[in-house]
């Protein structure tokens, strides 16, 4: 198959309502939330419920679409929805009601009889632990099965709208002895007896968005919200869970490249009230360096792009996109950082002083190359799917 770099017509909807999102009410908030951290904007409630109503419609049309055997879906929506709605405010898209990243996961390895039943709840992710960071297989929170339920018990940190949503998707061992093939998703409502938020994290960037760390103390969940697969496959490892990234990776990126996009965008209006205009047919070199800066890094921008419609156009049409999903986070992580910290070194005090938004990106900005697996984690990932080797043979 190849990919056709035009956008589909169908998905313009998508980009024109999340555009409108993030210019008329993500825009307008983004200062007095970020002000207010740990305070819940009630602005997002509405745009909750329409979120809710168009993934609806979405399901039943993605059922549907094909076209010439290549699907355009709700992966591809996802990621052009999150880059619109960061061009806004990464931290309040963070926000939405019913647009969690647990609900990634559960897209990623729930069966269909889950798929429905999961439909719309909002889905906190919880996988990092105070033990461990970017090794994600060495999650000490157990699962035990007793009868027809699992009971879990564990610590959770870092998870991102852990006291908002109203489920939330814990990664647990069924048995620390058998290694990461024992670890699955499970997931538990947020009210369930034994599940506590203890805390909210006080943050550099996104702090419209809560951090919470969330304890489970025999916290009792039906066997059926295991998702996917209950069976330990020692030989095939890790793969189930890990299905989780090559969903929830390139909307990162999307953020990031949302996030970049607001900071070039910024940064060329400066370059334009300068004097100095960016021309295309002249080289580089012959420009003013901030011009040429900024061609630098709209490319890298560019890439960055391309990279995360790969990854999201090949999880639609389901090939196997572990590699394209860790290569559009990396480089748009990376991208967002070296803009937005650019942007503001050629504002000056304008841009640092919080008058701008520009020094609020910045802060937004660090967060998107750090989770969902930190940029060397990713280029650990690229190196071991380029060479071949196992995660035995590269640490």
């Amino acid at each position: 198959m190849a990919i056709n770099l035009e956008l589909p017509e169908k998905l313009n909807s998508t980009i024109e309502r999340a555009h409108l999102a993030a210019e008329h009410i993500f825009r307008p908030i983004s200062r007095k939330y970020d002000l207010a951290e740990h305070e819940y904007p009630v602005e997002l409630d509405e745009l909750g419920k329409l979120a809710k109503q168009s993934r609806g419609q979405e399901r039943s049309g993605d059922a549907a679409a094909s076209d010439e055997g290549t699907v355009n879906g709700a992966n591809l929506r996802s990621v052009l929805n999150a880059r619109e709605l960061s061009w806004g405010d990464v931290g309040l898209m963070l926000s939405i009601p019913g647009q969690g990243l647990g609900n990634a996961a559960i897209a990623a390895v729930a069966n269909e009889e889950q798929l429905e039943r999961f439909a719309d709840v909002w889905a906190a992710m919880a996988i990092t632990e105070p033990g461990f960071g970017s090794d994600s297989a060495a999650v000490t929170t157990a699962a035990v099965l007793d009868g027809d339920e699992y009971v879990i018990n564990g610590e959770k940190i870092f998870v991102t709208a852990g006291s908002r949503a109203d489920h939330v998707v814990v990664w647990a061992t069924l048995d620390k002895s058998l290694g990461r093939a024992a670890i699955k998703s499970f997931v538990v409502p947020l009210d369930a007896a034994g599940v506590a938020v203890v805390r909210l994290e006080h943050k550099l960037g996104i702090k419209s968005s809560d951090t919470a760390v969330v304890r489970f103390e025999d916290v009792r969940v039906p066997a059926g919200n295991l998702l996917g697969s209950p069976e330990i496959d020692v030989k095939k490892g890790f793969g189930g869970v890990m299905q989780t990234f090559d969903n929830t990776r390139p909307m990162v990126a999307a953020m990031a490249v949302g996030v970049g996009r607001a900071a070039l965008e910024e940064m060329r209006r400066m370059l334009s009230e300068a004097g100095h205009e960016v021309d295309y047919d002249k080289p580089a070199a012959a420009q003013h360096v901030a011009v040429a800066e900024f061609i630098r890094l709209e490319s890298d921008w560019e890439a960055s792009w391309l990279l995360t419609l790969r990854a999201a156009w090949m999880a639609d049409n389901k090939e196997p996109n572990s590699l394209e999903a860790s290569m559009s986070k990396a480089k748009a992580g990376r991208t967002v950082t070296d803009v937005t910290n650019k942007a503001v070194e050629i504002g000056g005090t304008g841009a640092y002083a919080e008058s701008e938004l520009l020094e609020k990106w910045a802060r937004d900005s660090k967060i998107l190359d750090i989770f969902e697996g930190t940029q060397q984690i990713q280029q650990l990932i690229i190196a071991r799917r380029i060479l071949g080797r196992s995660s035995a043979d590269l640490k």
